[in-house]
């Protein structure tokens, strides 16, 4: 019985191109108590392989968070697999709002200690009692409001190409890194202020607003299905949309335009710029914001090192890597020192 891939990504995305059907790509999850987590990973992964689902999905003890990519018409099997999920019955499905047939190139549904990683000790306060839930229209409300403070729960390459007006956007390079510095600016105003907060899913506030209340925060609201929902609801309802530029997406996407502005710069030259690439040497593979003037100029490469390295013949490439680790660079998405423009 088959449980992983095996298919490399090129493989797959060669058949896409041949077959050339229409895919949807989606987002979604749910906290729940998961008795065997191994065993509904292979559950999951048996099931979607067949149905040629495709995406990054972590399953803990505490849940499920899940990006996929499926075939449109396979979408109302999908959607009835799921609903046969006791937990997962009736859950949002975060439906993008841009697709893109290789927005996934391989099915990867793995077993992690937590489904996203917040540094907390759940143990400690109760993770069910969370903030207030509101759509668009109540989330425009509030944000109009001066006694709200909105905090972007999310990391600083993801705001910067994007985020709501008048937010405070901490300059982290992770989610777990954001809540003791957001818990400290904020201590004065437990109380008297309005705390709301969003975040691309609406995962990461799921979290963040129960620890929060558990801190002391009398009044916590989220933004039920983050950016992705906000997007879809401003659109059919015709509201005022109050995001600036792009929302950064965890896929081969990279990006959904949210409205026209380009708030960002590259981060070569300056000029403005909010489109995320990957450094073209596999060694570095570093995530910065790169104008197509730069790509041409830099060969897709980040630096010069990195152009030189990159022209090797890809053998010498390849026994160039062999035995060293991931540059840490990687994990330093747009910090590193060779960009000169760098947020």
């Amino acid at each position: 019985m088959q449980l992983y891939n095996k298919l490399s990504a090129k493989e797959r995305e060669a058949l896409l191109e041949e077959a050339g059907e229409d895919r949807l790509t989606l987002s979604f999850y749910a906290y729940a108590k998961i008795g065997n987590p191994h065993l509904f990973r292979n559950h999951l992964f048996i099931a979607w392989d067949q149905m040629e689902v495709l995406g990054r999905i972590y399953v803990a003890h505490e849940g499920i968070n899940a990006q996929l990519s499926v075939p449109a018409k396979r979408f109302d099997e999908f959607k009835e697999f799921i609903d046969g999920i006791y937990f997962l019955e009736g859950v949002r499905l975060n439906i993008a709002i841009e697709h893109d047939l290789k927005s996934f190139l391989k099915l990867k549904v793995k077993v992690r200690k937590k489904i996203v990683a917040d540094g907390l000790n759940d143990d400690t306060f109760d993770v069910r009692n969370k903030g207030v839930h509101v759509d668009a229209a109540k989330f425009n409300e509030l944000i109009s409001d001066p006694n709200t403070v909105l905090v972007d729960m999310r990391n600083h390459y993801e705001s910067e190409i994007g985020h709501f007006e008048g937010a405070v956007t901490p300059d982290v390079d992770t989610f777990r890194d954001s809540l003791p510095i957001i818990e400290e600016d904020l201590k004065e105003h437990k109380e008297d202020k309005n705390l709301v907060m969003y975040c691309t899913g609406g995962i990461r506030c799921e979290k963040a607003s129960a620890y929060y209340k558990h801190k002391g925060f009398k009044n916590v609201y989220q933004l039920e299905g983050g950016i992705i929902e906000y997007a879809r609801q401003v659109n059919n309802q015709q509201l005022e949309n109050k995001f600036l530029g792009k929302n950064f997406v965890f896929d081969h996407r990279r990006s959904e335009c949210i409205s026209g502005e380009v708030i960002a710069s590259c981060h070569q030259c300056g000029k403005a710029c909010d489109t995320h690439v990957n450094c073209a040497n596999e060694a570095c593979h570093l995530l910065f914001i790169q104008c197509p003037e730069c790509a041409e100029k830099m060969n897709n490469c980040c630096s010069e090192e990195c152009m030189e390295i990159n022209a090797l013949p890809y053998e010498e490439q390849k026994r160039l890597r062999k035995g060293k680790g991931n540059s840490n660079k990687i994990f330093k998405k747009g910090r590193s020192e060779v960009l000169k423009y760098k947020s």
